[in-house]
């Protein structure tokens, strides 16, 4: 499914159909003609292989100078990074794990997040940290960890979360030429995933929520790599007769809270799929604002995410630990039910 933003029009003109990986590539190959001030570095970014493919060919067209290999110094590349933006310049950092940003936390969280408040507005910080989360292919629990809410906590940064290669494309864009620091997390499960991308350079508005599927029985909020699930379980859902309304966040921070009011006052009922733990997760905030919001309403609202574990190893393991669509069916069955 195409996002509102991007469908094949006149104006946009022809698409390709691309992959998840393929379409960040496309984005950051259109940012770097768009804006001289962008470049990408990275751990391997100027490899054949290209980080995953998502970087693949860059260095090619563009140089060394605007995409670059860097060493394993987490820290110092971010530092890099912000006097960089703080320059005028537009940087995009790869991290190939989320996992590993965290040595670069000083700089981003007590740094290039408050920077635009700390100067009263006049200092920009343009920088986008693109970070791979990799589920299910047995990385364990010092690759796998998705810590969106963690960034999602701190004022002054963005956190994006695209589940479709349209949406990658266009969100990225549109990271890399918003004056704010922005976390763009790349959820490895989708990299593979094919659909009809515009050829042309577009933007999807940062904090837009979009409904990805219309329903008036329950409302079903997920984001990243759990929307696919969600979708799957929507299809199940329906031969029950149960019409499910699928609300896709896109970014968890700025958060598009009223798209979800307006959801769930249509149906009454609430569950959050959310592709990571647990307590003190983005579903346990959704939740908590809407029945602030709403009050009552016609079931109480469900969760479903990762358990309170750290990530196992084995593959047998990993079948266990992530949540399928089967779980969201019966979050959703229970929600139903109960009202």
């Amino acid at each position: 499914m195409l996002s509102p933003e991007v469908k094949t029009s006149e104006e946009l003109g022809r698409s390709t159909q691309l992959s998840f990986a393929q379409s960040i590539n496309a984005a950051l190959r259109q940012a770097l003609d768009l804006d001289p001030g962008v470049f990408v570095c990275g751990i391997g970014a100027d490899t054949p292989a290209g980080i995953f493919g998502t970087t693949k060919g860059l260095v090619d067209r563009f140089g060394s100078k605007r995409v670059f290999d860097t060493p394993i110094a987490e820290a110092g590349l971010t530092a890099l990074a912000a006097g960089a933006a703080n320059a005028g310049l537009r940087p995009v950092i790869i991290h190939q794990r989320l996992d590993f940003m965290l040595y670069s936390v000083d700089q981003v969280v007590n740094w290039m997040a408050p920077w635009r408040f700390m100067s009263g507005g006049r200092a920009k910080m343009p920088v986008t940290i693109c970070a791979i989360i990799g589920k299910g292919w047995g990385q364990g629990p010092q690759h796998t960890k998705s810590l969106h809410t963690w960034f999602a906590h701190v004022p002054g940064l963005q956190v994006v979360m695209p589940a479709s290669p349209s949406d990658a494309k266009g969100l990225l864009l549109s990271s890399i030429m918003s004056d704010d620091p922005t976390l763009f997390i790349e959820g490895r499960s989708l990299f593979s995933m094919q659909e009809d991308v515009p050829d042309a350079p577009y933007f999807i508005r940062l904090g837009e929520a979009l409904v990805r599927r219309a329903g008036k029985d329950i409302t079903l909020v997920s984001m990243g790599s759990m929307v696919p699930l969600a979708l799957q379980a929507a299809d199940t859902l329906s031969k029950a007769n149960i019409d499910t309304e699928i609300v896709d966040l896109r970014c968890l921070m700025p958060l598009d809270i009223a798209n979800i009011v307006t959801s769930v006052k249509k149906t009454g009922r609430l569950v959050v799929a959310e592709p990571g733990w647990r307590m003190y997760g983005a579903a346990a905030e959704i939740i908590a604002t809407i029945v602030e919001t709403l009050g009552e309403m016609r079931s109480r609202p469900r969760r479903v995410a990762w358990p309170q574990s750290a990530v196992p190893t084995s593959s047998k393991l990993e079948e266990q630990f992530y949540p399928t669509s089967d779980d969201i069916v019966a979050a959703c069955r229970a929600s139903v039910t109960e009202s």
